[in-house]
């Protein structure tokens, strides 16, 4: 009688005590669900944020039509855009055929066929992409000019007769093409390395010969990556602005500097550059629609490769030794000459000024774009929605944009900036215009998808299990950073921090329209040499600029190492 009320309190005793852990219990998740939702809410406002830095130049630029310049825009549409017009065309259909053609044939040849020197080509051929566009033009104009050593060397034979100049669209576009050919070539030999020689011999098992083989069967397969290449070498096309100065040929690029520096008007400036973001925007679309189609690489294995005769094979070796002659080794070379004729007489204290501030800009952008890639691959791997990418998206924007555009874009706001704190008291002076931020934020914007693509593909590296056992292992977020998470990422921040420095350190536009005046780098110090004419003191700082460049080759090397 007395242990059944016990037995009852006990069992009440019981029950409040689990009625109280379930409160505990709801308690506790509803913290957690409050703590996770502020930490998602914090973090998509950052990305937001980030977007919407990346996106200001771009809608400043757009925005500009809002302004009509009516006299200006009389003389443009009657003098400028006809040409500008009609060159760009030009251009971009001259290096669609020719680099398309020379990058698809060479990744043809080295990656399906053996001859002397296949080993060596198939890598020394990308090359050319650590030789900025505008120094292979001037170093082309150089050596073809009437006083240069192809011309002089012809007289001394006794070949009187002048080579036609090539200061123009046409030679623009040769020299381009063979600028942007690497873009090409990179991506259709990963293709063809991809389809192995089974395909191949499966069409020659039907009664197909080797040619109707690469065009019925090889070239079909590979177009997505050959069309990606070439929408690559396009944007770059249309974003250059230093080989096309050289050889005296107006393109929008130009055309927005002219505006800006001739005209004084940043407005005209603004509006054209607008106008080459709907062209861009157009290749951009062209761009995503073929890159859906193209899948994974699987490289299959096509070690072993075609044997052909004798002079077929000799005929494949003087094909890529004229390329490489003419788009890397005569250049570097006579780089090397004039530098070495002209060292004495062009080195001075200024190169020490040249040299710091391209180290620095290259330096400071770099690191800040490093952080910014960090935060935003996080991002995007903690919430990988719909709403996410499309920020994730939009914060990339800025590789697509030419960098004419973007100093447009950049300088417009911080103008307006300096001219309200002037009006408020606050300084009397425009000190943010022509600043180093200026430039930093330019530069930054430009570059920015150059950090985030490898450190955001190393960080897809890091499992989900790897990084539940983080957690299990430290309750400390610092200390999974620490253990964990960077250590998987430093390979991708390495690389983004190399390709991103070298890429700042050969931009010429941005630096030479957001610089305040006698702030040099080494691509402007390029820029002022070429524009009077002087070759060989243009060669030093081109030097320079071309070794740096050599890092983000060795490193897609060591990629393509790995993949193949």
């Amino acid at each position: 009688m007395i242990t059944m009320p016990e037995a009852s309190a006990s069992q009440n005793d019981t029950v409040n005590e689990s009625n109280e852990s379930n409160e505990k219990g709801d308690t506790s998740n509803s913290i957690r669900q409050d703590h996770a939702t502020r930490k998602r809410v914090i973090s998509k406002s950052v990305l937001g944020l980030i977007s919407l830095f990346m996106l200001v130049p771009i809608l400043i630029v757009l925005l500009s039509w809002t302004q009509p310049v009516a006299d200006i825009w009389a003389h443009m549409r009657e003098y400028v855009l006809p040409q500008v017009l009609k060159n760009t065309a030009i251009l971009l259909l001259m290096v669609t055929v020719i680099s398309g053609t020379i990058g698809t044939a060479l990744a043809w040849l080295t990656s399906m066929y053996r001859f002397p020197g296949q080993r060596f080509f198939s890598w020394a051929l990308m090359l050319p992409l650590a030789m900025p566009a505008y120094v292979l033009a001037f170093v082309t104009v150089g050596i073809v000019d009437f006083s240069g050593p192809l011309q002089t060397a012809l007289r001394d034979f006794g070949f009187t007769a002048a080579i036609p100049s090539v200061r123009n669209v046409w030679g623009a576009g040769l020299i381009l093409s063979f600028a942007f050919y690497p873009y090409v070539y990179l991506l259709a030999r990963q293709a063809f390395l991809s389809q192995g020689r089974r395909a191949i011999e499966a069409g020659q098992m039907l009664g197909l010969s080797r040619g109707r083989v690469f065009f019925r069967l090889a070239l079909p397969q590979a177009l997505p990556w050959v069309i990606g290449g070439l929408l690559l070498a396009s944007m770059e096309t249309l974003a250059d602005f230093g080989a096309v100065s050289v050889f005296n040929v107006d393109t929008f690029t130009t055309a927005i500097y002219k505006a800006w520096f001739g005209f004084f008007s940043l407005t005209t400036a603004a509006q054209l550059a607008a106008l080459l973001i709907g062209v861009v925007f157009i290749v951009v679309l062209f761009e995503q629609y073929w890159q859906a189609k193209r899948g994974k690489i699987v490289t299959q294995g096509s070690s072993q490769r075609f044997e052909v005769s004798k002079p077929a094979k000799l005929a494949m070796t003087l094909l890529c030794t004229l390329v490489f002659l003419i788009a890397f080794l005569i250049p570097f070379a006579q780089l090397i000459y004039w530098t070495a004729a002209n060292f004495q007489q062009d080195f001075d204290a200024r190169y020490i000024d040249f040299v710091t501030n391209s180290l620095m800009i290259a330096s400071m952008t770099t690191a800040f774009i490093a952080v910014l890639a960090i935060m935003i691959a996080w991002i995007k791997r903690q919430y990988p929605d719909k709403s996410t990418k499309l920020m994730t998206v939009l914060a990339n924007l800025g590789y697509v944009v030419p960098g004419t555009v973007l100093a447009v874009g950049i300088f417009i706001p911080i103008a307006w900036l300096d001219n309200q704190l002037i009006a408020f008291g606050i300084t009397s002076t425009q000190f943010l215009s022509g600043s180093v931020i200026v430039m930093l934020l330019a530069l930054s914007t430009r570059f920015m998808t150059v950090s985030f693509q490898p450190v955001d593909r190393q960080l897809q590296r890091l499992t989900v299990n790897q990084e539940a056992a983080a957690k299990l292992l430290s309750d400390s977020p610092f200390q999974r950073w620490r253990q964990v998470m960077l250590p998987v990422l430093s390979p991708g921040v390495l690389t983004g921090l190399l390709m991103g420095f070298v890429e700042v350190m050969k931009e010429m536009p941005i630096t030479l329209m957001t610089r305040r005046q006698g702030w040099d780098t080494l691509a402007v110090r390029v820029f002022e040499m070429t524009s009077e004419g002087m070759w060989g003191r243009a060669a030093l700082p081109s030097l320079l600029i071309v070794l740096v460049g050599l890092i983000p080759v060795w490193i897609l090397l060591r990629q393509s190492d790995k993949q193949g």
